[in-house]
């Protein structure tokens, strides 16, 4: 379990920096900050996935409420409008706690406390909030529900189209704001409805304005239900695409709560420490089913789809890690579907056309995720059924195929050009390419050769020699041209891309991948001298800068518009995704050292400890390469989270110590 207590409840600053967020498992999720106030586009307490996991949806914003007791009145809202908060609930916050990723909060008001908690029913487009009231009889609660009806991506201004009808529904109403819109469901515990529709004018999203994007948005209240509250027995309110009644909601509401015991408990690592357990239930938020029931990732919240390269290096450690081979394998089976001219798909978009396919680097990592998953389980039997896709994309990328990627006649892989950005380093803004990395990556080859590695690797297991062979001869090429084409002896590390034959020795992290995936292209000796470049320049407490401060064109601020953020985004901004790496290839330089996995595990302490802020329970996308190193970009990213518990299941025990995980 993780708290807050009065040094953040009491300050409304700390309070709008951290954000929750519970997700549904089909890509919908409810979200705001602890206090409430919605500072994004995409904070709403009902956020539904109209075409599972993608058209993602604000349905309801938020929801007002009042308590009302014999001895007067008390709003608990809180929203940013010009100039003004108001009203100020959040100063009646007396506690906010994290259980099993469910948040609670407290409120100390009229003589009594009011227990807020906020979970999604998996598999639906549905919130449940429940409330338990200690305090004075005769309390009652009444509900506003603010309603938008939009693309997350976008803000809504007054609407006059926006339809007023409405329906009782179940100790409530439902509505239908657009005729070939969805309907919103809203039911209450002994609820009573009052319809009385007003619009709400400019409210103010912080965090909206400083990213440089439109930051005011009007909100339409349809009326209110009041509910009344008795003393030690919970209350229930239900937002929903669905026609559920609030008598359902407890029975809801505990198989949730079921769910995530069981999420933990199939975990090994479970139990050693609360930001761990935080970590494990994050996961479970970015596995998500696709409209035809097939598995995906969710590269992150709140804005991200299903990209493949995310998909690929978040697996090992968001399923495989975690006790979840099963949804391992049908991820890996999903995207092997999605194969086309070798390559897998970069991601998804979100309404639902045709997949995008401008990338180089997923289609490598599925190879490294497949190996992971055959370590994990020993499942040849999948293996075998995927191996045919294997030589598919090896042969397509020896061929040749989109965006001039290809093999050269050294045996390594190169792509793209001056306009294109293929690899993860892929910011571009309009015409602007802001990090190039056409040529010859140094992390793509490294990838390329574990392809070709893990592809031999599994034709001689499932005893096809010629495929074995074929793999295994052009992975014989590739090393035997990587460390004379990347490897400058004087600076003590690998180039970055090698581009007609010239290394581009710009000072980056991805060269760690040529010592951190399973075939290393580079001995421990040369490790050593390229992490001690990399600790003076690139490491950060919570991750590794992309960029050194030293080189020409770092930023060491993620802020501002879309022109000064891509401009950060690979240009020293600090990904916490790289310390997976970091620490694998750490533990290769000291291997066989006393003490090298106590003290590999210290290298995560700082990054854990991030689960208290920015989006709490969870890990940060990116933070900024300059000192404090404030997170930044998505505030649940899966490849944060998958690398650092794939590090932790590799350097924790597998059992929990003595006893329970928490929140049970």
């Amino acid at each position: 379990m993780l708290r807050f207590a009065s040094e953040v409840c009491a300050d409304l600053h700390e309070l709008t920096r951290r954000e929750w967020l519970v997700a549904n498992g089909i890509g919908g999720y409810a979200s705001s900050t602890l206090c409430f106030l919605n500072t994004r586009r995409y904070h709403g307490m009902l956020v539904a996935a109209l075409q599972p996991p993608v058209a993602r949806t604000v349905l309801v914003a938020k929801c007002e409420e009042t308590v009302r007791t014999s001895a007067g009145v008390a709003e608990l809202g809180c929203n940013a409008y010009p100039k003004v908060v108001y009203p100020d609930g959040y100063e009646y916050l007396q506690d906010v706690r994290l259980e099993l990723g469910v948040p609670s909060f407290s409120y100390r008001v009229l003589g009594g406390t009011l227990l807020k908690t906020v979970a999604m029913v998996q598999g639906q487009n549905t919130t449940l909030v429940r409330y338990m009231w200690d305090g004075p009889a005769g309390a009652e609660l009444l509900v506003h529900p603010l309603i938008t009806c939009r693309d997350y991506h976008w803000l809504k201004r007054f609407d006059p189209w926006l339809s007023r009808e409405w329906a009782p529904h179940a100790g409530g109403a439902w509505y239908q704001p657009y005729e070939l819109g969805p309907r919103i469901y809203v039911s209450a515990t002994e609820g009573t409805y009052c319809h009385d529709p007003v619009w709400y004018y400019n409210f103010q999203y912080e965090q909206e304005r400083q990213r440089g994007l439109e930051f005011e948005e009007d909100l339409y209240r349809p009326g209110e239900l009041a509910l009344p509250l008795a003393s030690g027995e919970p209350a229930y309110l239900v937002l929903s695409t669905e026609p559920r009644r609030a008598e359902e909601a407890p029975a809801l509401f505990d198989a949730e709560m079921a769910r995530r015991h069981a999420v933990l408990r199939r975990c090994p690592m479970a139990g050693h420490r609360a930001e761990v357990d935080e970590l494990i239930l994050a996961a479970d938020s970015f596995l998500v089913r696709r409209g035809s029931g097939l598995g995906s990732i969710l590269a992150g919240y709140h804005w991200f789809g299903d990209w493949g390269r995310d998909t690929m290096i978040a697996l090992p450690g968001l399923t495989l890690t975690t006790g979840r081979a099963e949804d391992a394998r049908q991820i890996l089976l999903t995207y092997a579907e999605f194969v086309d001219q070798g390559m897998l798909p970069n991601r998804f978009p979100d309404s639902g056309e045709a997949p995008d396919y401008n990338t180089v680097d997923a289609t490598l990592w599925y190879f490294v995720a497949l190996h992971c998953y055959v370590a994990a389980t020993g499942d040849l039997d999948t293996a075998r059924r995927l191996l045919p896709v294997l030589m598919e994309i090896i042969r397509a990328h020896v061929r040749g195929t989109r965006y001039g990627i290809g093999v050269d006649s050294d045996g390594l892989l190169a792509a793209g050009d001056e306009r294109t950005q293929l690899t993860w380093m892929d910011a571009k803004v309009d015409d602007w390419v802001v990090t190039p990395r056409n040529g010859k990556p140094v992390e793509i080859n490294a990838l390329w050769y574990n392809a070709l590695r893990i592809t031999a690797d599994l034709a001689g297991r499932l005893a096809m020699p010629a495929q074995a062979r074929e793999a295994a001869e052009h992975a014989e090429r590739a090393a035997a041209s990587f460390v004379p084409a990347f490897h400058d002896a004087a600076a003590g590390y690998l180039a970055d891309r090698v581009v007609d034959g010239v290394r581009d020795q710009t000072l980056r992290p991805n060269q760690l991948l040529a010592a951190s995936l399973p075939y290393k292209l580079i001995d421990a000796e040369r490790t050593r001298q390229m992490l001690d470049r990399i600790d003076r320049g690139l490491l950060t407490p919570h991750g590794l800068r992309t960029l050194a401060p030293s080189e020409p064109g770092y930023r060491g601020i993620y802020l501002g518009d879309r022109w000064a953020r891509d401009g950060a985004y690979h240009q020293g901004t600090a990904w916490a995704w790289l310390i997976g790496p970091y620490v694998d290839a750490w533990l290769y330089a000291h291997a066989g050292e006393p003490g090298a996995e106590r003290a590999a595990l210290g290298l995560l302490d700082p990054l854990l400890r991030q689960v208290y802020d920015a989006g709490v329970g969870s890990l940060s996308e990116i933070y900024d390469g300059a000192a404090p190193h404030e997170p930044r970009g998505c505030i649940s990213q899966a490849w944060s989270v998958g690398e650092a518990l794939r590090i932790l299941g590799r350097l924790l025990p597998a059992n929990a110590p003595a006893g329970r995980p928490s929140g049970s």
